[in-house]
């Protein structure tokens, strides 16, 4: 897990002038690489919990204006695609006493820790991107960030876990269209490799045949040259997302 020491130079203050009150920004980061799909969360100060990438929206910011501002600020990557999926608004999903439990013995002025347990409505969104190309940074209420299996995640804070299982359902419904996007699998690749991400994001085994017949008749794949390896066995075709196909409609 990455680590950060950083003090908290803002105050509540400098919050209610800067950020709108009450809404906040979630992000799903879902990172795929061979056969391993993974969700960036981070610890919440030195605490056992974790939580997802966000922050507040700036009162001259759109929404997603602030949704691709965390996400560069925690990765590093810019003009990602990103989906809004879901928008979290239970009354007591701030869990405020729990929260002031944690802030406690931390080095906040009072405002701030007051600002940070009010209710916040969270507008979430998600992405799908090569984690290797993720350079991730904690933010300032952060004791570190890392990658974790979406199906087995630390505890976490908040409503995030529930918000999580909200983005995967939604990445599992909407695959072809961030595949065909492109960015994910690095080209060209191998029939088997585009199946073992879809396998992995799937979490369930499919029938090679069936698989391949389906991913042709989509009319996104371009073949390419054969992959020889020296091997005896049949050489396979290597793939690429066809470039002059336009992205299917999520």
């Amino acid at each position: 897990m990455k680590k950060i020491n950083r003090k908290l130079p803002i105050s509540g203050t400098a919050l209610e002038k800067e950020f709108l009150p009450h809404i906040s920004v979630d992000v799903v980061v879902f990172g795929y690489h061979s056969g391993s799909l993974k969700v960036l969360v981070l610890q919440l100060f030195e605490s056992p919990w974790f939580v997802l990438p966000g922050g507040y929206i700036g009162r001259e910011e759109d929404l997603e204006e602030a949704a691709r501002r965390i996400v560069t600020e925690r990765t590093g990557l810019k003009n990602v695609h990103l989906e809004q999926f879901f928008t979290a608004g239970k009354k007591d999903r701030v869990q405020a006493e729990a929260l002031r439990e944690i802030l406690k013995e931390k080095e906040i002025d009072e405002e701030m820790k007051a600002w940070v347990a009010k209710r916040f409505i969270s507008v979430c969104y998600y992405t799908l991107v090569d984690n290797t190309k993720v350079a991730p940074v904690p933010d300032q209420f952060s004791g570190g960030i890392s990658w974790h299996d979406p199906l087995h995640l630390p505890p976490m804070f908040f409503d995030h876990a529930d918000i999580i299982g909200h983005a995967l359902k939604k990445l599992r419904n909407e695959l072809d269209a961030w595949l065909a996007g492109g960015n994910i699998l690095p080209e060209p690749f191998t029939m088997k490799d585009l199946q073992t991400c879809y396998e992995t994001i799937l979490q369930k085994k499919l029938v090679r045949t069936n698989f391949q017949r389906r991913m042709l008749a989509l009319g996104y794949l371009e073949r390419l040259r054969k992959h020889y390896s020296g091997r005896a066995h049949k050489a396979p075709y290597l793939y690429r997302f066809h470039p002059g196909k336009p992205v299917l409609k999520m």
